[in-house]
């Protein structure tokens, strides 16, 4: 019993230690961030149909709805994966505005797209051109391979 109450008192000590100092962040660095993320945008099935592509009126033929090229990246908040590529995205969408658009959809809260497109596996990146026919990639793909890929297939650069 005694050991149990030291055990819990050491615990209570050094939980607040730890939260003090984890996860501080200077006010520059979060406006940076809350600017980066600005750039990413986050869509519902009302959005995807609008603003990407709209299955229920085209099941047959690819017609995106957009104006500038797209990644849309299908993901869920439990996914480390997911996590790891989500800041690489936000930088990439901040660094190529104007020329790009950057979408994210939670599978979690949107299982209709995630079905309509198969997606089993997450994260899923589907790469959508202006003209053309998107290309599907799985897997949080390195910042080397996302850059070739827009700059290449997105932005037809060589």
């Amino acid at each position: 019993m005694k050991r149990l109450l030291l055990m819990a008192l050491a615990a209570a000590m050094l939980t607040p230690a730890c939260g003090n100092n984890a996860g501080k962040e200077t006010k520059a660095e979060v406006q940076e961030s809350a600017a980066v993320q600005a750039n990413v945008t986050h869509l519902t099935k009302a959005d995807f149909l609008a603003k990407v592509y709209n299955y229920e009126k085209n099941p047959k033929e690819w017609k995106y709805e957009g104006g500038k090229p797209a990644i849309v990246d299908f993901y869920a908040t439990w996914c480390g994966p997911c996590k790891a590529i989500a800041p690489v995205l936000e930088k990439l969408a901040a660094e190529y505005k104007g020329k790009i658009v950057v979408y994210k959809i939670d599978t979690d809260k949107e299982p209709e797209l995630s079905a309509a497109f198969g997606i089993r596996s997450i994260p899923t990146l589907l790469f959508i051109p202006a003209k053309g026919t998107p290309q599907v990639a799985q897997g949080a793909l390195p910042e080397e391979a996302l850059r070739k890929t827009i700059d290449e297939f997105l932005l037809g650069k060589k």
